[in-house]
C-alpha cells in the first residue's frame, strides 16, 4: 500500500523533532542513564508528592513519591508503554483484526494516544485533506467534524441520510459523477475522503443496519472474500485501510481528555509527528491513572463496567422517548435511536427553529441544538442526550471500482446508549412549539 499518495503536502512535509526523539530515547534507557539532552525539569522541584484516587467499586489507584515524578514528567508522543499494550490487546481482542499481524509497510496496525478523539480525528483529517479536496459527508453530520474540515478549505459535498444513516443508493450516484479512469491524473477532482457515522449517529441517532453496511462496502473490494460478516469495520480490514479512533470521554470520564487511535502504522506514524509538534503529549498523569485502572479491572472487568453504563442509560433513554410520545406526539416527528447520544426531532409546522430555541427554551432554562449549525435547513431540533458508552472514530480508506482504490471512508461509529431529560422540559417544549405554530 501506498500511503503516501493520500498526505497532504503538510503531512508529508513533517520530520521527527529532535527534542521528542531524545525523551523517548531516554524513556527506552535503563534508569541509570545520565541525560544532559533534554529539557525536562528536575522532578525535586514538582509541588506533588504522592496521590490516592478511590475507585467506586472500593479499589485505589496510587501514586507514591517514585510514580508520581513519572507522573508529572514528560512521556513519549504515542502514549506509556503499558498503556498502549493494553489498548493494542484490547482491539486484538474485540476486533480481531487482521492487519494486526501485517507488516508495518504493509499496513500492520499499531496504536496511539491522543488527547481525546477529538485530536485524533482532526489530526487525520489534516493528513489527509488538501484545499480543494472534494468530501462526501451524510447530511446532518457531526459538527465537530465540520469544525474541523471547514478551515482546511475543502469541498463538502453532502450524501443524503435516513434514520438508517447513509443510503448506499445515494452514494452509489454521487460516486457515478466521476470518471474512474480519470482518478489518478493530476487535477482530479475525484472525492478523497467519505465521512459517515454508522452508529448512533451525531445529531441524527441514525444507525445503519447491517444489510446496509454490505451496500455500502459493495464498492470495496476486498470485501469480496469469502468470511462472515464482521461485526465491526476494523475486524474487516484486510489490507491495512482503516484508521480507528477510540475515546473513554463517554465511559470513564470526559475531563481526562484521553482517547487512542488504531490504524495502519505508516499513517499512525504520521499522526504521532503532528502531536510531536503540537500537543507533544498526553498527560503521563491521566495516562498513568486509566493505565493502573484497566490493568486491575482487565478487559472483562472493564466490558462489564460498559454493561452497567448502558443498562443505566438505557433506562433513561426509555424515558426520554416516553415523555416525547406523551407530550410532542402530535408536534414533531423522531425515531428511537438505537444507538448514540441525541433525539433528533423535526417540528411540524415550524420552518426555522433557530428562534425557538436560541430564545424561548434559553428563557425557560433549557438549551438544546437546532439544525442550523450541522445543515442549511432549520426545521428540526437535536436533543442531546449525554450518553455514556464506548465511542469510537473510524478512518477508512476503501479502494472500490468506481473511484479506482480513490476515496478514504471516515466513519465515526457511536456505541452508546442514552440519559433523558426530564417531562418538565419536554411538556415546556411542547407549549413553545404551540405557540411558534400560531
Amino acid at each position: 500500500m501506498n500511503y503516501a499518495r493520500f498526505l497532504t503536502a503538510v503531512s508529508a512535509a513533517r520530520k521527527p523533532s529532535p527534542i521528542r526523539m531524545l525523551t523517548e530515547l531516554q524513556q527506552r534507557s535503563p534508569p541509570s542513564l545520565i541525560s544532559l539532552a533534554g529539557g525536562a525539569p528536575n522532578p525535586n522541584t514538582f509541588p506533588f508528592q504522592s496521590a490516592s484516587i478511590t475507585v467506586k467499586n472500593g479499589q485505589t489507584v496510587t501514586f507514591d513519591e517514585t510514580s508520581m515524578k513519572r507522573a508529572l514528567q514528560y512521556s513519549a508522543s504515542n502514549g506509556i508503554p503499558e498503556l498502549l499494550t493494553w489498548m493494542k490487546n484490547l482491539q486484538k481482542n474485540l476486533h480481531n483484526p487482521p492487519t494486526a499481524s501485517y507488516s508495518p509497510e504493509n499496513g500492520g496496525m499499531d496504536v496511539c494516544v491522543t488527547t481525546g478523539s477529538q485530536e485524533g480525528l482532526c489530526k487525520v483529517f489534516e493528513m489527509l485533506v488538501s484545499p480543494g479536496d472534494n468530501v462526501l459527508l451524510d447530511t446532518p453530520t457531526y459538527p465537530g467534524t465540520l469544525a474541523a474540515l471547514q478551515p482546511l478549505g475543502c469541498n463538502l459535498i453532502n450524501v443524503p441520510s435516513d434514520r438508517y444513516g447513509m443510503i448506499p443508493t445515494a452514494l452509489k450516484e454521487v460516486l457515478s459523477r466521476w470518471d474512474p479512469g480519470e482518478v489518478h491524473r493530476p487535477g482530479s477532482t475525484a472525492p478523497k475522503v467519505l465521512y459517515t457515522i454508522p452508529n448512533g449517529g451525531n445529531p441524527t441517532g441514525a444507525s445503519m443496519t447491517a444489510e446496509r453496511k454490505k451496500e455500502v462496502y459493495e464498492f470495496v473490494f476486498f470485501l469480496c472474500v469469502v468470511q462472515p460478516w464482521a461485526p465491526t469495520f476494523l475486524s474487516m480490514d484486510v489490507d491495512g485501510r482503516i484508521i480507528r479512533t477510540d475515546s473513554f470521554s463517554k465511559i470513564l470520564s470526559s475531563g481526562l481528555r484521553i482517547g487512542f487511535v488504531s490504524g495502519p502504522k505508516p499513517l499512525v506514524d504520521r499522526v504521532v509527528l503532528h502531536i510531536q509538534a503540537s500537543t507533544m503529549h498526553t498527560s503521563t498523569f491521566t495516562q498513568l491513572m486509566v493505565s493502573q485502572l484497566l490493568h486491575s479491572w482487565g478487559q472483562e472487568g472493564f466490558l462489564q463496567h460498559i454493561e452497567g453504563v448502558i443498562e443505566f442509560y438505557s433506562k433513561q433513554r426509555d424515558a426520554m422517548i416516553g415523555s416525547a410520545e406523551r407530550w410532542l406526539k402530535d408536534l414533531a416527528e423522531w425515531h428511537a435511536p438505537s444507538a448514540g447520544m441525541f433525539l433528533w426531532m423535526k417540528l411540524k409546522g415550524v420552518a426555522d427553529t433557530q428562534q425557538l430555541i436560541m430564545e424561548k427554551a434559553l428563557e425557560k432554562e433549557v438549551n438544546t441544538h437546532t439544525h442550523t449549525h450541522t445543515h442549511t435547513r432549520t426545521h428540526t431540533v437535536r436533543a442531546s442526550l449525554r450518553i455514556s458508552a464506548f465511542k469510537a472514530f473510524f478512518i477508512y480508506i476503501i479502494s472500490q471500482p468506481i473511484l479506482d482504490n480513490n476515496v478514504i471512508i471516515i466513519i465515526t461509529h457511536f456505541i452508546q446508549i442514552y440519559i433523558s431529560n426530564t417531562p418538565e422540559t419536554l411538556k415546556m417544549l411542547e407549549k413553545s412549539f404551540k405557540k411558534k405554530k400560531k
